[in-house]
Formats: C-alpha cells, sequence, structure tokens
C-alpha cells in the first residue's frame, strides 16, 4: 500500500497544506485526538474530516471539549469538575490509522483516521503524560545551557572548546517493545517454556511461518509511517510452534523483541504507542494474539521495553557533540556531564522508580535471574577499550570507542505497560539533578568522578549517598546473595503500595521530579492515586480470582498402588497451600480473604504484606504441582 499516506510531519501543519493533503487523499474520514492520560491511556475521538475542513483553523489553535470522567486523571478531573479540553500538538508527527477491514468505495483505498497528537488541559493546566514530557524536554535543555555558561570547565573533558560554540541542546530518547504472541486458546506448558529458555531454544533464532510473516509485516509498515525499524528477532521466552496438515501453525507461543530508530523525547514516547498499535493490528488479523504484559507467563522470561537516553550540543558549525562523551574514550567513560547524569538516576531512582513500575504485573516481572534489574546498580565496563555489557544491573551504559554519538544510557526496567513519556521526563529530571552536583561541587576531573561512582558502600562520596554501592561489574544476582545485594544496593519495593510510599518517604528526592514544574504535586498526587486504585482493584478481583481458578485445576491424579510416600508428601502440601490461600473458615479467613477484607478496610499496607506472602505460595505450588504431576507414570 505505497499510495497510501502514513504521517504528516509538521512542516505541513498549516489549513493551506492540510485541505489539499486530505482533498488528495479522500479515503482519509476522520480525524482523531490522541492524548495520553496519567495512566499512558491514548484518547481516540473520531470526528469526520468534513466537519474537521469546515473550521480548521480553529480546530487547530482552540482545543475540543472532551469528557474527563473517561480519561485516567485521579483527583484532577473529578465529577464535580471533569471538563477536559483536547488541544493539537502542532509540532509532533501525525500518524494515518488504517482500518484494513473496511475500504472506500470510491478510492478503493482503506478507510483512514488522522490521529493528531493532543495535550489534556483542566482547568487551563496542561495535565497529561505528553505535557509532563514537553516541560521535562524545555526545563532540562534551558537548564543545561545555563550550567555550561555559568561552569564553562564542566566541557574541559568534551570536544567543545567554550560555550559560545553552542548553539543548542539536543535530547535523543529511544524504545524497544518485546511482546509475547501466541495461537487463541494455547495454554503455557511452564516446563517446556522453562526448558526451552534455560537452552536458550529461541533467542535470535529465526522466526518462521505466520510468526516470520506477521514481524516482517510489522517493519515494512513501520518502514511506511517513517520509524526506521532497526531490529526484529525472537526474545529468549518460547517454544517451537507446530503446524497442522494444511501447512498452518496451529499451535504457536513466542517472545518477539522490536527496535526502531531514535528521536526527540516527546517523539520517541508517541512513535511506540503507534508500534504498538501496528504490531497488534497485524498480528491480531492473521490470528494470534498479542500481549504487552510485562509478566503474562508466570515461571519464564517477562516482557521488557528498554528505554535509551542521550544529550548533545548541536555547535555553530553544524557538527554534533555528545556530552555524554569524554574526549578520548580509550581513556574515559564518560565526560563530566555523563557521571552526573548517571549518579542523578542511580540517587534519585527511589522516586523514579514507582513511575516505572506501577503495576502488580510490571512487579511479576523484577525477578532476579530473568535479566529483569531488581537493584539500583549501574556498570561501565571492564575497561575502556573493550566495552561490556552487564544485563544484570539498572541501568547500562551504551558505548562504541569507534562512535561516540552512540553513547547513551539505557534503563533496563520499563516494561510494555510502563507510562514512557513519564518515564523519560523521570530520566531527565533526575539526570539534571546529578549534573548540578557535578558542577556545584566542582568536580570536574572524570577520574574523580569515576571514583565516585565506583565508591564502595562503606565510604562517603560528594553526591551519592553512604550505605549504598552504585557500580558493578559481576552479575549481581550470581555473585551475590539476596542479603548482600539489599545490603549494597538497597531493597526494592515488591508491591504497588510499597513503591507508592517512595513518594512519601523521599521528600528531597521528589523535589528532583518538581523543579522547573515538570512534574506537579497534582500530577504526582494524581498519578499515585490511580496506580493505588487499579492496585487495589486487580489484586482483589481478578488477581485473586484468576489464582483461585488456577488453584482449582490442581487435583489428585494418583490413586491406589500409583500412590507412594512421596506422592503423598507433596500432594499434602499442595492441599495444605490451597487452603492457606483460599478456604475461607469458621476460625478465620483465607490469605486471600484477608486480603480483601484489608482492602475494603483501607488497610493498604496489610493487604500488601499479604500479597506478598500470597505469591510466593502461589510460586511454591505452582512448582510442587508440576513436581507431582512429573511423577506419574
Amino acid at each position: 500500500m505505497s499510495e497510501l499516506l502514513y504521517y504528516i510531519k509538521k512542516d505541513e501543519h498549516s489549513s493551506d497544506a492540510l485541505e489539499k493533503i486530505l482533498s488528495d487523499n479522500k479515503n482519509i474520514k476522520f480525524v482523531s485526538l490522541m492524548g495520553v492520560d496519567l495512566g499512558g491511556n491514548a484518547t481516540d475521538e473520531k470526528i469526520p474530516v468534513s466537519l474537521f475542513l469546515d473550521d480548521i483553523d480553529s480546530f487547530l489553535n482552540s482545543s475540543i471539549q472532551t469528557d474527563g470522567s473517561s480519561v485516567e486523571l485521579h483527583d484532577i478531573a473529578t465529577l464535580n469538575n471533569a471538563k477536559v479540553d483536547l488541544m493539537a500538538d502542532k509540532d509532533a508527527t501525525w500518524f494515518v490509522d488504517y482500518n484494513h477491514n473496511f475500504y472506500d468505495e470510491e478510492t478503493e483505498k482503506p478507510v483512514g483516521t488522522l490521529k493528531i497528537p493532543a495535550f489534556l488541559i483542566h482547568d487551563n493546566k496542561k495535565v497529561c503524560s505528553r505535557a509532563t514530557l514537553k516541560r521535562a524536554e524545555a526545563h532540562f535543555k534551558q537548564s543545561i545551557l545555563d550550567i555550561i555558561n555559568k561552569y564553562p570547565q564542566v566541557l574541559d573533558n568534551t570536544d567543545i572548546n567554550s560555550p559560545e560554540e553552542i548553539e543548542s541542546i539536543g535530547l535523543t530518547s529511544a524504545t524497544e517493545l518485546e511482546f509475547w504472541v501466541n495461537t487463541p486458546e494455547d495454554k503455557a506448558d511452564l516446563e517446556k517454556l522453562f526448558v526451552s529458555q534455560s537452552l536458550k531454544e529461541q533467542y535470535w533464532k529465526r522466526t518462521h511461518g505466520i510468526i516470520r510473516t506477521c514481524l516482517e509485516m510489522c517493519l515494512i509498515e513501520l518502514e511506511r509511517y517513517g520509524l526506521e525499524p532497526e531490529m526484529a528477532h525472537k526474545e529468549v521466552g518460547g517454544i517451537h510452534s507446530s503446524i497442522n496438515n494444511e501447512g498452518s501453525t496451529n499451535h504457536a507461543m513466542e517472545q518477539l523483541e522490536i527496535s526502531w530508530k531514535f528521536n526527540t523525547p516527546l517523539q520517541a514516547a508517541d512513535n511506540e504507542l503507534l508500534v504498538r498499535e501496528v504490531v497488534y493490528d497485524i498480528f491480531e488479523s492473521h490470528g494470534l494474539e498479542v500481549s504487552f504484559k510485562a509478566k503474562p507467563i508466570h515461571g519464564v522470561a517477562g516482557s521488557g521495553a528498554h528505554t535509551h537516553v542521550g544529550v548533545s550540543a548541536k555547535l555553530k558549525n553544524g557538527k554534533f557533540v555528545n556530552l555524554f562523551a569524554p574526549k578520548n574514550l580509550r581513556e574515559d567513560y564518560l565526560s563530566p556531564i555523563g557521571y552526573g547524569a548517571l549518579m542523578g538516576i542511580l540517587k534519585n531512582y527511589e522516586v523514579l522508580a514507582p513511575i516505572v513500575t506501577n503495576t502488580n504485573d510490571g512487579f511479576n516481572r523484577l525477578v532476579p535471574g530473568f535479566e529483569a534489574p531488581v537493584c539500583t546498580v549501574t556498570s561501565l565496563g571492564h575497561s575502556y577499550e573493550i566495552p561490556s555489557r552487564n544485563r544484570s544491573v539498572l541501568v547500562g551504559l551504551i558505548r562504541d570507542i569507534e562512535n561516540p554519538k552512540t553513547l547513551r544510557f539505557e534503563l533496563r526496567s520499563p516494561n510494555p505497560q510502563s507510562n514512557k513519556y513519564l518515564v523519560i521526563s523521570g530520566c531527565y529530571q533526575t539526570m539534571l539533578d546529578g549534573i548540578l552536583a557535578v558542577v556545584e561541587n566542582g568536580k570536574f576531573d572524570t577520574k574523580e568522578l569515576e571514583k565516585e561512582i565506583s565508591k564502595s558502600e562503606e565510604e562517603i562520596g560528594f553526591y551519592l549517598e553512604e550505605g549504598r554501592k552504585y557500580r558493578d561489574e559481576n552479575n549481581v544476582f550470581e555473585f551475590y546473595t539476596l542479603e548482600e545485594r539489599n545490603k549494597m544496593f538497597g531493597i526494592p519495593p515488591a508491591t504497588v503500595y510499597e513503591a507508592m510510599l517512595n513518594f512519601e518517604n523521599y521528600p528531597e528526592k521528589l523535589k528532583v521530579l518538581t523543579c522547573g514544574d515538570v512534574f506537579t504535586d497534582s500530577i504526582l498526587n494524581s498519578f499515585k492515586a490511580g496506580s493505588l486504585d487499579k492496585w487495589k482493584k486487580k489484586l482483589s478481583s481478578r488477581i485473586i480470582d484468576r489464582n483461585i481458578r488456577l488453584l482449582r485445576t490442581f487435583v489428585k491424579l494418583h490413586t491406589g498402588e500409583n500412590m507412594d510416600a512421596l506422592d503423598e508428601v507433596m500432594w499434602d502440601s499442595i492441599v495444605q497451600i490451597k487452603f492457606d490461600l483460599m478456604k475461607n473458615t469458621l476460625k478465620g479467613p483465607s490469605i486471600y480473604g484477608m486480603i480483601k477484607n484489608a482492602i475494603d478496610l483501607g488497610n493498604y499496607k496489610e493487604a500488601s504484606d499479604l500479597q506478598i506472602i500470597a505469591k510466593s505460595k502461589m510460586e511454591e505450588i505452582q512448582q510442587l504441582y508440576v513436581n507431582y504431576r512429573k511423577n506419574i507414570y
């Protein structure tokens, strides 16, 4: 469908240009304003193109009213003040969303909807995810210019001689997307999945059949949208698919990943929403289910959505310089700005973590041993000249000594459901705090900064906290015990409730997010309220109900002579755990019953503590039942 229009760049957002474009593409029948609320949900309000063209100037320069009750803006758009407006973002790229199941009779092309990224406005304030990231970009750029002009020494170990050479600051971000696909009704065989993962039978292997077709179609479609896809491959999770007698895929359950080119932060976050829609539409149209959950299958690798951030300066001579890169990558890992930025993320991660992971599903992914980062630690490399990749750390340093432009940080904790607008905003806010600490303390020597980030937990740093270690080149899950990790890197939150407490427990670090009015108090409070609301509702209904249904499938399989003492011990343990989790009696409620009661009474700490116990017992019983079944002959 190369003749279709796929996107409209910002230089064509004038009323005259749009009128011509839409008249030339009559199959585009609708316009939709895409605001993104604090839950990361995109709005989709279809407006006929004819109505849009009738008053195009007003549409582009004013706002359209919507119902605030339909967007996630807790404690902002309330029942007695629910008016929310949508204002078009004329600086973003606009995409055309095609319905390939509905063709326009006149043009014989699929009906399209022009999706216009927008801002959500309440009480004349921009209160959405996109607006937060737009403020974060502007604040960081101006702050970096101010820092460089005030402390020009910060440029000494870069390829810039003086602040006067700089024309502007540029920010770049990129995200990746991992996801699971399967044929409908297929159930996970945990043992097969676990063995396949352990043997790395799927990772980077050749795709085939309908999976290959859909993956290739996704890459071609993303090229048409101008996203410049860079790579797609199988991930570590999955098992070999099978085919039926007709040669069609009969059973499939595979984990895949797609990545595409970086962009400005706001455009990068917009692009990820588009990628998700393209992936979903293409795979679903070929009879495959797609899951963007962080941990769709217990006991097997979850899906990440690693987030990359970088900073550069455009010089007046047209050259671009990476501000994180030192003059000589064979003698240093980072520039002073780079060290400050990395330390800022690490020191302030307690208030960034709730933004990154704010769902039950997200916490299910954060399990040691699955390349999911649990510890707040970074890795720089084993030596300057040989870059290494430590996949067990929270923040990775991506560097190529032959190409300093590619140097950046990779935050490995986000998952596909993380709100990337807020995640990227938080990254730049925390990075700025570390950069300010470096220059205000006069720490321009990169060797001294390397020593700071490499300090032991017993050492006192000028910025990083005593009692914490921030750099490690080992696989932290294999090299240290849980107790050692907690001592060196801090104890991470285990539930949504514990994560949201960080906003209260670290008031000084919370100020890092609100600096420059990027994250306002109302936005943070709304995000917290929304996260807790989803946590308690999903925990007390979906999660508990789903687990109870699963527990009821754990039935006795051994009878008579087929059952020996080992079987009896395993079955008795299974019965006891089932009883503890789900059986309410006159003596008292079950664990699940206590969780529901605690939530009803507002005792959220008790519910959170019980959730941790219940999760541990579910993991134990699932493994017990697998072993029990394997002992049948």
